[in-house]
């Protein structure tokens, strides 16, 4: 395989091994192979080797073995074929995202440590504790804690009937499980979401059996529970982590350690679900709705859909972990593909939604805190921390001209123009400009006021409405993961919710009306997500008020019934030919190759095309909705299509500037917000 992003090498490529490199050369080491056009040398992973075929002519010689580590597994190259042929993409993006640059010290430091291994040493960890898969029957594999006398289960299992866990553990088995929405508190004191425990125990009864698992979660901060709960159940050495905020020797040292034979425990964000890990037996995706899971280059393939992939080639167990489950979890319930496994009895926090209500006190009417939430934040305060969930960070989302009232807008990119505190001089949220010497363009007003509230006003406000009180800011600028127990009001926005020791005593999720006014296909389940992740927060029986929410939502909310409101939700994208009912391809680029990529799909059976229409961009975009059972054969028709374009394009004169080229085509397939431009 040569590692190219250009779509026409993704192919394999034969090639004759000099005798030279014959015992250096295996499957998946890295080498150096000469290319047809200008005498070039391409870097590229061997795939299979084999006697020599018919061919009539000379092959090419590889160049050199660059390692004779095998970094790319036979089992992570089958995952990266399909995956991209699902996606309608290159192997090659994918393996770039499964196996990271060489890092030749850290390379090194792995083969020393293996050959003396191999001459009769063996490794151990901290504790001096044997590395090894071995152990005496009945007993737990060394790395991985006993059971106490009398534990039926691990500690994250046992609110799961006995019978239910032992299958839902079975080799294969595939389920949607669902989180128990509490915080709980772990053996050496540190409190983590009751679904980090569920997780960790998951991964310990399979690394117990001799097996890996893989275990992938939206961001750090789940990373940062899912591993303090790790901590308790499996032994430092067996868990391996994999994620973006990593330097480059650590996610190489990681990826090395997934070449070993010693079953493992990954832990990581959605390039994790493309790990190495000898034995797999387990996959775990939590809050598959999260949209970090959604991978950003090329070929976009979600985690879920990638993990969907990995347990069918490997015949391991899928779990897809969450408070409340989306659509395409649904879809497989109800298909069959996907078990159910909940709790033995119900765990729902205390909802009260607060549609139509206003506040008397003055300054919470400010943040936007009706009566009944200011009563139960003030009451919670005598005995620990409240959560405030906001819409939108910084101070105020908008400004508008204080004479006409006229949208204020960046006079350089026409971004609108937003205050991150109080005093500050407005800036433009696209481009960052400051509008200092600002003009209404309308009535030629010099005055700005504030429009919305972020994080940083209703933490000012609610430090008016709530005095003596400590306030505490979490978000993206702002970033806390935990609180003590003590008195305080935490100012949140969504998804930057830090945990609280022993759980909030109140949680006030406000903004409800904005989360839902946004233009998405998915906003019903997101704001469900949203709410019932900060909901699991709270201590048993404390208050959840939702406030300007009514209808199914908080019906939803109320009853703690996440799934029904998924099947409902299901049942509708169904009859409108919605996501994830069928599948979708985004078609983007010029008319012309726009038009011919959607003509070779025309005469698929059950397809329809919306478009093409023109964006923004300066391109067109066509929408391809398509039954499953056609997916292949769409795939594989847009994939040629994106060659054909790629093979046909011509390069520019070299004289004079070079013309800036808008993308001829682009496809992307199973879009999140594919109605979104």
């Amino acid at each position: 395989m040569i590692d190219s992003t250009v779509p026409q090498l993704d192919r394999l490529f034969d090639y004759a091994i000099p005798e030279s490199l014959t015992a250096d050369v295996a499957v998946g080491v890295r080498v150096r192979v000469p290319v047809r056009s200008a005498g070039r040398i391409a870097d590229g992973f061997v795939v299979e080797i084999g006697p020599p075929g018919d061919y009539a002519g000379t092959l090419s010689e590889l160049d050199a073995v660059v390692s004779s580590v095998p970094v790319l597994t036979p089992d992570v190259w089958a995952l990266a074929r399909a995956v991209a042929d699902r996606a309608a993409g290159t192997a090659s993006d994918v393996v770039r995202l499964a196996v990271p640059k060489r890092q030749v010290r850290v390379e090194k430091a792995w083969l020393a440590r293996a050959d003396d291994t191999d001459d009769g040493e063996v490794s151990t960890d901290a504790t001096g504790e044997v590395s090894t898969d071995e152990a005496a029957p009945g007993e737990a594999a060394p790395g991985v804690r006993e059971r106490a006398p009398g534990e039926e289960s691990r500690p994250g299992l046992e609110s799961y009937a006995p019978a239910d866990r032992e299958t839902a553990l079975a080799r294969g088995a595939r389920y949607a499980v669902d989180a128990v929405p509490r915080p709980e508190r772990l053996r050496g004191g540190v409190w983590v979401g009751a679904w980090a425990r569920t997780a960790a125990a998951a991964a310990a009864e399979t690394l117990a059996r001799g097996e890996s698992a893989i275990v992938c979660v939206p961001d750090y901060r789940d990373q940062e529970q899912l591993e303090a709960a790790l901590a308790d159940e499996v032994a430092a050495h067996r868990v391996v982590r994999i994620d973006a905020r990593q330097s480059n020797p650590h996610r190489y040292r990681a990826h090395l350690a997934g070449l070993d034979d010693e079953a493992i425990v990954v832990v990581g964000n959605r390039s994790a679900v493309y790990a190495a890990a000898p034995r797999l037996g387990l996959m775990i995706v939590v809050d598959d709705g999260d949209p970090l899971h959604s991978e950003p280059l090329s070929p976009y393939v979600h985690s879920r859909d990638a993990a969907l992939v990995r347990s069918e080639q490997a015949g391991c167990g899928l779990w897809f972990l969450s408070h409340s489950r989306t659509t395409e979890v649904q879809r497989l319930v109800e298909l069959g593909f996907l078990s159910v496994l909940s709790a033995a009895r119900t765990y729902s926090p205390r909802v009260v939604p607060t549609a139509q209500q206003s506040s008397t006190d003055r300054f919470a009417a400010m943040a936007r805190i009706p009566s009944t939430a200011w009563r139960e934040a003030r009451a919670a305060l005598e005995h620990g921390p409240v959560l405030v969930q906001v819409a939108r960070p910084g101070y105020s989302p908008r400004t508008a001209c204080a004479t006409c009232s006229a949208a204020a807008r960046c006079t350089r990119c026409d971004g609108a123009l937003s205050r991150s505190r109080s005093g500050a001089v407005p800036a433009c949220s696209l481009c960052g400009k400051l509008a200092a010497d600002w003009v209404c363009p309308v009535c030629e007003g010099t005055t700005m006021t504030d429009v919305g509230q972020g994080s940083v006003r209703t933490a000012d406000e609610l430090g008016r409405a709530f005095p003596g009180v400590r306030v505490i800011v979490a978000d993206g600028t702002h970033p806390v993961l935990r609180v003590d127990d003590g008195p305080a009001l935490v100012v949140a926005t969504r998804g930057a919710e830090p945990l609280a020791d022993g759980g909030y005593r109140a949680v006030l999720l406000l903004d409800g009306e904005r989360m839902l006014a946004r233009e998405s296909l998915r906003v019903g389940e997101d704001c469900l997500r949203w709410w019932t992740n900060a909901a699991a927060l709270a201590a048993p029986g404390s208050p959840v008020v939702l406030v300007g929410v009514g209808g199914p939502l908080a019906s939803t909310m109320a009853t703690w019934r996440p799934a029904a409101y998924a099947s409902t939700e299901l049942a509708d994208r169904r009859r409108l030919r919605f996501p994830p009912a069928v599948r979708v391809a985004t078609v983007t680029g010029v008319t012309a190759a726009v038009e011919k990529a959607v003509a070779t799909v025309a005469g698929i059976e059950g397809l329809d095309v919306l478009g093409p229409v023109e964006t923004s961009e300066g391109v067109v975009r066509a929408i391809i909705r398509f039954e499953f059972r056609s997916g292949r054969e769409v795939a594989t028709a847009l994939r040629a299509a994106v060659i054909t374009a790629a093979t046909s394009r011509r390069k520019p004169v070299p004289r004079g500037p070079r013309p800036v080229t808008l993308p001829t085509l682009k496809v992307r397939l199973d879009d999140i917000e594919p109605f979104a431009e």
